[in-house]
Parts: C-alpha cells; structure tokens; sequence
C-alpha cells in the first residue's frame, strides 16, 4: 500500500506529507508500476476520436495514484523531457512575445470583421475584445503557423491567410463564451459583468450569433474547402459538448470517459483543428497536419484540466470570475470525480447535481480533503507532456521551442 500522498502547492512543486485519513476515506491500491498512468494516457489517445468508453475510470485512478511519487517539479517538467529539450541554437523568446509579433492589431481587425451599424449590438459584439483576455488561442495558432512553415521550407513569415485564422479561432471563442454565460446565468468574466447580465439573456444569444456569422464570413474568404471542412468542425464539437456537459452518467467509468470528450468538445477541439488549420495553409504534409491537431488537442485538454483545477485552489480576484462556480452548476470536474474515490458518498451528490443545501460546500470540502487536486494536476501534466512530444517532431525553430514552453506555461498559471 502506498504509504505516502503527495500535496500540490503554490510554486508549482509536489512534496510527499504523512496521510491524514478523512472520515470514509478507502484505503490505496498498490504501485502498478512507475509508467502506468503514461501508459493509460496513450491508450485513451491512440483514439482520435476519443472513444474513451471501454477504459475503466477506477484503473485509471489506481494507475494515476501510484504513478504520481515519479512526478517531478512541474516548474521543471520541460526541461526534464527528453524530448523538450530546445535545438534551435537560437535566442529563447517569450512564447507571448514571440507570438504577438504577427497578431499586432489583433482585436482592432476583429472589430473590422465585425461590420455593425446598429451601436447597442456593436458594443455587445465588441464587448470582450477589449484586449484584456489571454489570446492564448490565437498566440498558439501564430506560432504553430511559424513552426510548420519552418519545417516545411524554412519560410520565416506568417501568410494572411493563417493570421485570419488566429482572428477566427478568438472570434468563435469569445462567441461560446457569450453562449455559455447565458447557459451558466453568469454574472462576471474577465473582472467584469458579462453581457447577458448587462444585456438580456435575449440578444447575449444573438451577439454571439452575430460574432460566430463575422467568423463564418472570415473562414469563407480564405477559400480553402479542406480548412472551412476543419473549422466547421469546431463549431459542431461546441454544441455536442454543451449537450455533454448538461447530461451526467451513473456508472463511473462511463462518467470519467463522458468527463474527457466533454473537454475535448468544449475546449480543446477548437485549439487542435486551428492548429491543423493553419499547417494545411503552410504544409502539404499530412504527417505535419496530425503533429498540429495532437499538439493542439493535448495542450488543449490540458489547459481545461488546469482550469478545473484552478476552480478550487484559486480566488475569485485571480481568476476574474466566481470560483466553484462548476460546481454551483451542477458540475463534477476532474478533481470531484477523483475525490470520489476517496469518499464514495459523493456519488449521491454528483448524482442529484449538488443541488440540496450544503452539498456544494460538503463536496468542496471532499475535493480539498482527497487528492483530487494533485490527482488532476498529475493527468495535464500527462497530457502536456504527450503535446511536447508531438511538437518536437518538428524541425527545430524559435517558434516550435516556444510552443513546448507554452506546454509548461499551461501547468503553472494561476488564473
């Protein structure tokens, strides 16, 4: 039995403590084996499209679990990689700086694709492209432009066409967060009041009609069949999983299966197909356009784990909206489905959505008490490292080292 936890703390390190067993905690299945938890990860991918049904949610908890002692200092994970190791031989920039040189004026052509004339449904249109967000998807989709280019000719530029799909990749994700607030009945994001608290739930739905129509109008002047086919797709995921997201499932394998896909549709589908997007416009080679989509899809499922994660461990200042929030709503992230296993009186709650008084509290509790937490942490960092693995297939380029640093900027942000 293993006889040590392991606790995640502020500074993005992992240190072993005694347990401290909570009321109803079961007891720990033994070590399987030091790359049990890499192993199960690849398995769940080797599926593209990520028919995660037949793996059994309780082995992936014992495999995570006893994996989890080999977990380095993830402010360190790339560089202890042995395929992140940066080849360029060129000066190291930052990955922001590096991939804000080709998306200047970024928010200013956006607000052109946006062509209103009545002012009210202008200023909800234009309303979070304020320059305030990360742009954490058009920065990804710059750089992975550069990096394919590289690779396939050593061309050092951005095409316009590629830029405009950076432009399209933030326009449909600030239209599905416009949707999602209005699902929610959000009252802040971004530090600020959303736009159906400000607006109406009404015509928040049409701004974000109006914005995915300016993206749709963008993707048709590319006139590229093979990249409108990519994008389309994205659009598709959204709604699917918005419907996974509303749905739950009793049995617990299905459930952490029905967890991932939701995150991969929500989330990280449309960072992959960008990706793809933009190594099709730059690279003939197909074996180019699967490394953009895996990268993308890993970093992508990734960055949500982390969110879910931040949901617990970080203030409501930090993350510039409420925290717990998902599971006000009736929602069981990763670090709740894992504390399950810990404290099976959980199920019930996640069963009736936390909606009887204190169960939301009761369940926060649970999830701080378990590790949950680290547990989550453990399976980004998973995933994060399968995204460097992917990239560094790629000739070595400035741009190509910075998307492995973003990898790492993924793991250790704090809002």
């Amino acid at each position: 039995m293993a006889s040590r936890w392991w606790r995640w703390r502020r500074g993005c390190s992992w240190r072993p403590v005694a347990r401290s067993p909570g009321p109803g905690s079961p007891g720990r299945a033994g070590p399987s084996g030091p790359s049990a938890a890499a192993d199960v990860r690849a398995q769940v991918h080797r599926r593209k499209g990520l028919d995660l049904s037949q793996i059994p949610y309780i082995n992936l908890v014992k495999h995570l679990t006893s994996a989890c002692p080999n977990v380095c200092r993830i402010s360190r994970f790339h560089h202890t990689t042995p395929d992140s190791k940066t080849h360029s031989g060129e000066k190291y920039a930052d990955p922001f700086k590096l991939g804000w040189r080709d998306l200047k004026g970024l928010y200013e052509d956006i607000r052109k694709e946006l062509l209103i004339s009545t002012s009210e449904l202008k200023e909800m249109s234009e309303y979070y492209f304020d320059g305030k967000g990360k742009a954490f998807r058009p920065i990804i989709v710059a750089l992975m432009a550069r990096a394919c280019n590289i690779h396939h000719n050593n061309s050092r530029h951005v095409q316009a066409s590629q830029r405009t799909i950076a432009l399209i990749a933030e326009m449909i994700h600030t239209a599905s967060l416009v949707h999602d607030d209005v699902i929610d009945d959000a009252s802040s994001r971004r530090g600020k009041h959303t736009v159906n608290k400000i607006w109406g739930e009404k015509k928040a739905v049409l701004a974000g009609d109006l914005i995915l129509s300016a993206a749709s109008i963008a993707l048709a002047r590319i006139g590229n069949t093979t990249v409108i086919s990519i994008l389309t797709q994205v659009i598709e995921d959204l709604v699917r999983g918005e419907f996974l997201q509303l749905g739950s499932k009793e049995n617990e394998n299905e459930r952490f299966a029905h967890y991932l896909e939701k995150t991969f549709k929500k989330t990280a589908s449309l960072i992959a197909n960008s990706c793809k997007a933009v190594s099709v416009l730059g690279c003939p080679d197909p074996v180019v356009h699967e490394i953009a989509y895996q990268y993308g899809k890993n970093v992508g499922i990734a960055f949500q784990l982390i969110d879910d994660v931040l949901d617990f461990t970080s203030c409501s200042d930090q993350m510039g909206k409420p925290t717990s929030a998902d599971l006000k709503l009736g929602l069981a992230t990763g670090p709740v489905l894992f504390a399950c296993q810990q404290f099976p009186e959980m199920n019930a709650m996640i069963m009736r959505r936390f909606s009887l008084p204190g169960d939301v509290d009761r369940a926060r509790q649970y999830v701080l008490q378990s590790d949950g937490v680290q547990q989550t942490t453990y399976l980004a960092q998973q995933y994060c490292h399968e995204a460097i693995r992917e990239i560094s297939k790629l000739r070595p380029s400035p741009e190509r080292d910075a998307l492995i640093q973003l990898s790492e900027i993924v793991l250790t942000r704090e809002k």
